[in-house]
């Protein structure tokens, strides 16, 4: 395995690990802001890692699509909440969905402001006979803007358990809800199916597609600055 090859695992985990544990902890501390307690009691605003895995979400899905060469992105266990805490349950539930996604976008942003004052003030010549600091620079940097802009899109697709399914549930009538919620339990998987294996049997890649338009076009806006 070629250095290179190294660098690009390590600063995917790198990545991918922070993205998913401070889009869960966002999740369980708006709702506690909001005055539910579950997601304390359970231990789910810690920032530890081992808290958040989920063994095919966080593990082997970020792993396949690495050997795939496809996007990464993944998911974490779900952060408990129990709505009825809020004293708008169905406000409370969008603007506990929403958190996770923002945080994902507030740390896509910030690696793009670190990446940009590196371009501006650290001379070329400094990052090129510093091994650790080119590959921060040119790898981890872009990167870790791009898988969180990844699972920021990712999770506001409105499927179940992801954030968009309750975004998208603050905007249904009242009337709706009951049907939506059962077809709910069927819905993640069937998207799994279609987002991995429709690719490669159709040659058809209808997800990526959606994640160029979404977070490819948002990241080279983000990136245009230092370019």
């Amino acid at each position: 395995m070629s250095e290179n090859e190294i660098a690009y695992y390590v600063c995917s985990i790198l990545s991918f690990v922070p993205a998913i544990v401070f889009h869960e902890v966002m999740h369980g501390y708006a709702a506690y802001r909001l005055g539910d307690p579950t997601a304390k009691r359970a231990g789910r605003l810690s920032l530890n890692p081992l808290k958040h895995i989920d063994p095919f979400g966080t593990v082997l899905m970020p792993l396949m699509l690495m050997i795939m060469n496809m996007p990464v992105f993944g998911y974490a266990k779900p952060v408990p909440y129990n709505p009825s805490y809020f004293k708008d349950p169905r406000k409370g539930d969008l603007i506990v969905g929403l958190a996770g996604p923002s945080a994902n976008l507030v740390m896509a942003i910030l690696g793009a402001v670190v990446y940009t004052a590196i371009s501006y003030l650290v001379p070329s010549s400094v990052l090129v006979s510093n091994t650790v600091l080119f590959y921060f620079f040119t790898m981890f940097l872009p990167m870790f803007s791009l898988i969180n802009l990844y699972l920021m899109f990712f999770n506001l697709l409105p499927i179940p358990p992801l954030d968009g399914s309750s975004i998208f549930a603050f905007f249904l009538p009242v009337k709706y809800l009951p049907k939506y919620y059962q077809v709910q339990r069927y819905a993640f998987p069937i998207f799994m199916v279609v987002a991995i294996l429709l690719p490669y049997v159709l040659h058809v890649n209808p997800f990526g597609i959606y994640l160029d338009a979404t977070a490819g076009n948002l990241f080279d806006l983000l990136f245009s600055a230092a370019r």
